[in-house]
């Protein structure tokens, strides 16, 4: 049955036709998701919007037709019924405003990781794709890969008992912008980059030449991404997620320690810690602690060999009766080395996610990372970088409420932002 206010190749009509797809974002991250996206044999590129127009010069080789656009509101009141679908490969902070432009629309949305900027937006953006009822997915493309689908699976299956903990980290840093602070001078933005439209919801800045913000440097910035957990948490999180069946939210996050936190970029290192209620895969809680910056976990459990070496990223799962280390992005491998050495398991295939989440429009079903996933995973990700932002604090968090507190009173405010006039979010 098709639903209700869906786009043209789920009301009925067309339904041989190819899905007409628009782009937000044509650069990096974006062009790569419009690029596999376009090789969908029912997929018609139609539109693409990019504040700077050099980066959208491969996309229109996907279709040289298709309509070029710098601001997406402009392109989504335009090409209205035109389009059913679009793809957002753009900076954290205006991912929401775009994903609930589109939403409101009733479009399709694939929209990267994370799925916004801040906790009260994830919440708006989830609540936003239930009502209109189209089809979503999450930008978390290793969600679909052949290894973390076979980690799944292995820690579903009882090879390592229940799980009493799991520690996830990473390498990379938030802080590799701290040093241009106060060292960078303002300078006129290149032609054909829209300025104004890249800052969008954020506090007006002057553009720096050079990968200072635009492209590549926004992630390290306060205003514009969410240091090494956001950027990552969403991927190297995803199977611990999937694996244990985490459907409620934190009781309590903590960031115990951080370094190089100021004003204005993220820190340099950090560890967060999360207290779940526990799973039918774990026991009564579930705790998950995040490093980043170079740390890595210290309790590695009963059954890791400590001659072996962590790798650079990814979590460890510390069972009952043995541990599974899932690298990012690598084999997973099973712990003590001795118990599992003649174990024979299933090993997944890897899925197309960009493909998957467009055969879910043709065949009107829900991928398993849809915006109802990936709205609570993402919420948990950032209620960590709510914690670095309140380095020491233990924060309670009401789900439900929406309310952060602790010893210190109402820490709410950690949960959104300041939108520049003219980019206010409505609620939903």
């Amino acid at each position: 049955m098709a639903l209700a206010g869906a786009p043209a190749v789920l009301r009925g009509r067309n339904l041989n036709s190819a899905i007409q797809l628009a782009a937000v974002g044509t650069g990096g991250r974006g062009w790569s998701d419009l690029d596999a996206m376009a090789s969908h044999s029912r997929t018609q590129p139609v539109a693409f919007c990019d504040v700077d127009l050099s980066r959208t010069s491969k996309a229109a080789k996907l279709n040289p037709d298709a309509s070029v656009y710098q601001d997406f509101r402009e392109m989504l009141e335009k090409e209205g019924d035109k389009i059913d679908a679009v793809t957002i490969g753009i900076p954290d902070h205006m991912h929401a405003s775009a994903t609930l432009d589109a939403l409101r629309r009733k479009k399709h949305v694939f929209c990267q990781k994370p799925l916004t900027h801040t906790v009260w937006e994830a919440r708006q953006v989830r609540l936003q794709a239930e009502k209109s009822g189209v089809i979503t997915r999450m930008g978390n493309q290793i969600h679909s890969h052949g290894f973390y689908r076979t980690a799944v699976r292995l820690v579903q299956s009882g090879a390592i008992g229940k799980v009493s903990r799991v520690h996830s980290w990473i390498n990379a840093t938030g802080h590799g912008k701290s040093g241009q602070i106060g060292r960078i001078n303002p300078s006129p933005p290149p032609e054909g980059l829209a300025w104004d439209l890249w800052l969008g919801v954020a506090p007006a800045r002057p553009y720096v030449k050079g990968k200072v913000y635009h492209p590549w440097g926004w992630r390290d910035w306060l205003d514009f991404g969410n240091g090494a957990l956001g950027d990552f948490g969403c991927h190297v999180m995803d199977p611990v997620f999937t694996a244990l069946k985490v459907e409620q939210a934190p009781s309590k996050i903590k960031c115990s320690r951080h370094t190089g936190m100021n004003d204005e970029v993220w820190p340099a290192q950090s560890t967060v810690e999360y207290d779940f209620p526990g799973t039918s895969f774990s026991g009564k809680s579930l705790p998950i602690t995040w490093n980043d910056g170079g740390r890595k976990p210290r309790d590695l459990g009963p059954h890791f060999n400590r001659r072996d070496a962590l790798p650079g990223g990814g979590s460890i799962f510390i069972g009952e009766i043995g541990s599974l280390v899932l690298p990012h992005v690598g084999t997973p491998k099973l712990y003590p080395e001795e118990k599992f050495k003649d174990f024979s398991y299933d090993r997944m295939e890897n899925l197309d996610h960009f493909h998957g989440w467009l055969d879910g429009i043709v065949d009107n079903r829900q991928p398993s990372d849809g915006f109802s996933y990936a709205g609570p995973l993402t919420e948990a990700v950032l209620l960590g970088t709510a914690a670095i932002r309140s380095l020491g604090e233990h924060l309670a968090w009401d789900a439900k409420k929406m309310k952060l507190t602790s010893s210190a009173g109402d820490r709410s405010d950690l949960l959104t932002k300041d939108y520049r006039k003219g980019w206010e979010i409505k609620p939903v």
